[in-house]
């Protein structure tokens, strides 16, 4: 295990007090419709053993095959994040994936009958209440960390993802559309201090009214609809519901990031800065993230103080 000099061990307070492993207290099921398949599928999530993390199996294939929940498990990022392995997938992980992190669930087991979880309503929020109504049971093993020693960065074609040093978990995000309703957002969100479900949990996947009718056309997009999909025309949100935020949209960003980033298989003590990402950008930043093992630590529940390094600032 990786670990820092004996002189940076200085103990200080993490603002996320948890430092055991901990799973859901009971099993919970919930059922719906994949967005992208429009098949319907059950879900049941089950308490597993520390060390377990978080894993998926298939009731609907023969022998019921599992698979871990991580990045050198991704298959897919085109539409969605998908895992797979030996010619079987589970598609549109990162909404459950993001509730695990937010609500400190560091194993569970995922079973489910069909290929693509269920959207809900299109955001978290359904998933942080089962899991929520499942209860959390803290368990024996210590929690271990990545923690940021040394700011890593990828940067291409006008999208940008980097990590930096910090005693908790971060996540500053920017999105910019050309659209009156978007335009430039930036939220910062700390994602380990109880403010995962109240800001993050219900913002909603959205799309452009026309891009989802061209999706509709060729087949794609089969279980979408305004139930499950935030949908903008060219001034306005069609939803009769409107927005649940001001700044729904670059929140539900962040509700994928922290899915995506969730992958790693651990959580983590860094600041995340992004702009213009997306699934796709997330996991090549994971990839190089891994590549990079000079710039980062695993620490057993009390991790060392980090220097201080400032993110790159980005133009709000």
């Amino acid at each position: 295990m990786t670990t820092t000099p004996n002189s940076s061990r200085i103990k200080y307070k993490i603002m996320y007090m948890q430092t055991n492993q901990r799973t859901v207290a009971r099993s919970v099921t919930c059922n719906g419709i994949g967005v992208h398949s429009g098949k319907t599928v059950t879900v049941t999530i089950k308490p597993a053993p520390v060390n377990h993390g978080i894993q998926f199996v298939r009731t609907d294939l023969m022998d019921s095959p599992g698979i871990a929940a991580r990045f050198n498990m991704v298959v897919d990022t085109s539409l969605a994040t998908v895992i797979g392995y030996n010619g079987f997938i589970i598609s549109t992980i990162e909404h459950l994936m993001a509730c695990f992190t937010g609500q400190g669930i560091d194993n569970a087991l995922v079973e489910l009958d069909n290929y693509e979880m269920p959207i809900m309503d299109g955001s978290g929020g359904p998933f942080a209440e089962i899991i929520s109504s499942a209860g959390a049971e803290d368990q024996s093993g210590a929690r271990c960390f990545f923690v940021i020693k040394e700011p890593i960065e990828v940067e291409r074609d006008g999208k940008f993802v980097g990590i930096y040093p910090d005693s908790t978990y971060k996540i500053t995000y920017t999105i910019d559309y050309d659209h009156p309703l978007i335009g430039r957002q930036t939220c910062t969100v700390d994602v380990n201090d109880g403010t995962f479900e109240t800001q993050i949990a219900r913002a909603r996947t959205f799309g452009f009214l026309e891009e989802y009718e061209l999706m509709k056309h060729y087949g794609l997009a089969q279980g979408g609809s305004l139930d499950n999909v935030l949908v903008i025309d060219e001034d306005d949100v069609v939803n009769p519901d409107g927005l649940r935020y001001p700044d729904e949209f670059v929140r539900h960003k962040i509700l994928d990031c922290i899915g995506d980033f969730s992958l790693l298989g651990m959580p983590i003590l860094g600041h995340v800065v992004a702009e213009k990402s997306g699934h796709a950008f997330n996991h090549e930043f994971l990839k190089t993230f891994f590549e990079k093992k000079d710039c980062w630590a695993t620490e057993t529940t009390q991790p060392p103080e980090t220097r201080s390094t400032q993110p790159k600032q980005l133009a709000i």
